[in-house]
């Protein structure tokens, strides 16, 4: 009998995703359906990852980026992500297309480019939520919080309310700028953000967003569900989700939200 060895002969998902980040690999392959498997590629670039042109109708990737698309050209892939919401964030009105479009022209002709902004707008819109919950990771600093409600609104969403998850006691007297570079994102306590997450979503929202794919979160979202009684999804469970459809493949994921099933 052959053994298992994850290769992905219905599709073949590429992942750019932060040059240190643990999180978005390990959820993946949690929610992953068989048949499936994702390759990353990782960047150390400033957020965003593609710099906008000086008319801001085009952008120009950063060269991690454009040498992992490269390398990912080569690769008989079915679909690539940016697999980073501060990029989306960062980068405003009009840069996922902007990236998109970029992207394209230097993946295989017949491989579907996406972006975590562009794959959580389309999980919020599948599970028709228009007044999500907003849920930012404890290393958004001050600036980006705002940013990161604002591009919500600016695609058509009402946010209801949002937060910052507070990091315990451990992490609480260090800046949220300090967070990552310290290595708080290894010591996430999901138990913790369960709790929060609880306590403090208003009752006018439809839904709850955790966003920032190295938020690690997607062990818990089936209990929110059930707990909040409305859809709860994650950045990287929605980034699964959209490439998924986007590859053809609907093969339903248990245990990780209403979303992978659909």
């Amino acid at each position: 009998m052959k053994t298992k060895d994850n290769w992905g002969w219905k599709a073949r998902i590429g992942m750019f995703i932060v040059s240190s980040e643990p999180v978005p690999e390990a959820e993946w392959w949690a929610m992953m359906p068989s048949g499936v498997s994702v390759h990353a590629a990782r960047v150390m670039a400033p957020t965003p990852w593609a710099r906008w042109a000086g008319n801001r109708e085009t952008v120009e990737l950063e060269a991690d980026v454009k040498r992992g698309a490269e390398q990912f050209a080569a690769m008989p892939l079915s679909a690539v992500v940016i697999a980073h919401s501060s990029s989306s964030i960062a980068g405003g009105r009009g840069w996922d297309d902007a990236v998109v479009e970029q992207l394209s022209k230097v993946v295989a002709p017949d491989t579907q480019v996406t972006t975590n902004g562009r794959d959580c707008q389309a999980a919020l819109r599948a599970m028709k939520v228009e007044r999500p919950f907003l849920v930012f990771p404890a290393w958004f600093t001050d600036p980006a919080l705002p940013k990161g409600v604002a591009y919500f609104a600016e695609h058509g969403f009402h946010p209801a309310g949002h937060m910052r998850v507070d990091p315990g006691r451990k992490w609480r007297d260090v800046p949220p700028g300090d967070l990552y570079p310290l290595s708080m994102a290894f010591e996430q306590d999901i138990e913790h953000l369960y709790r929060q997450v609880r306590a403090r979503c208003p009752a006018e929202a439809d839904g709850v967003l955790l966003v920032g794919t190295g938020l690690r979160c997607v062990g818990l979202i089936e209990t929110l569900e059930q707990d909040l009684q409305r859809p709860v999804m994650s950045a990287n469970q929605a980034s699964l989700w959209h490439c998924l459809r986007l590859s053809g493949v609907k093969t339903p994921v248990n245990g990780y939200g209403k979303l992978l099933l659909i």
